[in-house]
């Protein structure tokens, strides 16, 4: 029987142009024509293999998971998703070609949209310095359920975000106790849960799954180094990104990505000989 999945992912084939910015640092200089692009899989219910440019990028990827961010030589990616072990002679669940622009930053999201249809974002990762004391809080709304409010603290810092929006603010670093509700209601929807916001960090929480199946659950993806140097002219910027799981969120998450940023690196090196 084929998956619902599979209908609504195949039906959305076709090119895919990823507007990922200009948020990233400056990369060095043997690092010209590069990107910084991660991959988040937010669909509940199905384990996945990625493959770029008909070479396996990620095996075995769950739900739930999302990797680090890897640099990627800038062009075009043929980017096929199977289900687990269906690939590479199979039909894709999922064909999108993705343009990388030179100096980009980036996490592409495979999620559920509001009404609960899989499709593919791409959201910008905010990676500029951020103030002494400070760090960057970004959540993203990649679930099927109708809009909410975020709370850190019991106070709201984001209101009537909608899928697929996001909200970012500059906040006190430190661990704050977050939590998800319906737009302009008490019902909690997700959470709480503690976040620990260190100082310099851009942070990215996403809410996702599906609130008819009841599986709604956070995720977070950190970028590390946006400590404002003496002196030093914070950068421009904008965007920010990535991922889901429940109450928890942290350590588990780390290990599923790491393993999978493993074959991400040397996939992508292969990837890199294959294009020159």
């Amino acid at each position: 029987m084929t998956s619902p999945l599979r209908l609504a992912l195949a039906a959305s084939t076709g090119a895919c142009a990823l507007a990922l910015g200009v948020a990233a640092p400056a990369l060095a200089a043997d690092d010209s024509g590069k990107a910084m692009v991660s991959v988040f899989h937010g669909i509940p219910g199905m384990t996945v293999d990625v493959y770029a440019n008909g070479d396996e990028l990620l095996s075995d990827f769950t739900p739930g998971t999302v990797t680090d961010a890897q640099s990627l030589d800038a062009g075009t990616y043929d980017i096929e998703i199977f289900e687990a072990g269906q690939g590479p002679n199979g039909t894709p669940a999922l064909e999108k070609k993705v343009e990388v622009p030179e100096g980009g930053n980036a996490t592409v999201a495979a999620h559920l949209s509001a009404d609960g249809k899989p499709e593919l974002t791409a959201f910008t990762n905010d990676v500029s310095q951020v103030d002494p004391g400070k760090s960057r809080l970004t959540v993203r709304h990649v679930a099927a359920a109708p809009a909410v409010d975020v709370r850190a603290g019991g106070q709201p810092v984001f209101s009537d975000l909608t899928n697929p929006k996001e909200d970012t603010a500059v906040v006190d670093a430190g661990t704050v106790d977050a939590g998800v509700v319906l737009a302009g209601t008490g019902t909690v929807a997700i959470g709480p849960a503690d976040l620990n916001l260190a100082e310099g960090t851009s942070n990215v929480v996403y809410a996702w799954g599906s609130a008819q199946d009841e599986n709604l659950a956070l995720a977070t993806q950190t970028f590390s180094g946006m400590e404002s140097a003496p002196r030093g002219v914070p950068a421009g910027g904008g965007g920010a990104a990535v991922a889901p799981n429940s109450s928890d969120l942290s350590a588990g998450w780390a290990v599923a990505g790491g393993a999978a940023v493993l074959t991400s690196a040397l996939v992508a090196h292969r990837i890199a000989g294959r294009r020159g």
